[in-house]
């Protein structure tokens, strides 16, 4: 039962804004889980969950590693935004140039993106090379990184 329960709360916060174990609680009780405020509370700890600021100043519940891959894309796309300087592409291949010394940082970022039309990438000192799926997916991967530049 602790495991069922404990995959729900999972479940539930990845799914659902909820800031306190009282709003929790009750929604476990609405998944048909017969629970207390301290189960609960031991769940959380046991479950390493965080609490962490919503996008409109908010908390909610988080798992750590959501948290950290969370702050860790955060990371690499100010790097690709302040080490890449022009991006352009020639047909299936996109060109990204960046500062002198930059183009693994850059690559980096583009990998951690897990981007599905990226077939692979090559970084040199200031060029990265991102073999595209085809001619639009490269297209639309330099419109949206240009975007990100933004």
């Amino acid at each position: 039962m602790k495991f069922q329960r404990q995959t729900k709360i999972l479940e539930l916060i990845e799914n659902e804004p909820l800031e306190t174990q009282e709003e929790l609680s009750n929604r476990l009780r609405e998944a048909g889980f017969d629970t207390t405020q301290a189960t609960v509370s031991r769940d959380i700890k046991e479950l390493r969950l965080i609490k962490v600021m919503t996008a409109n100043g908010t908390y909610r519940y988080a798992t750590a590693a959501s948290e950290q891959e969370g702050g860790m894309q955060t990371r690499v796309r100010r790097i690709f935004r302040e080490s890449v300087t022009s991006i352009n592409v020639a047909q299936n291949i996109v060109v990204i140039k960046t500062l002198p010394g930059l183009a693994n940082a850059a690559g980096y970022a583009i990998d951690a993106m897990r981007e599905p039309s990226v077939v692979g990438t090559l970084a040199g000192d200031d060029t990265v090379f991102c073999v595209m799926k085809d001619n639009a997916a490269a297209a639309e991967f330099r419109e949206d990184t240009i975007k990100l530049l933004a």
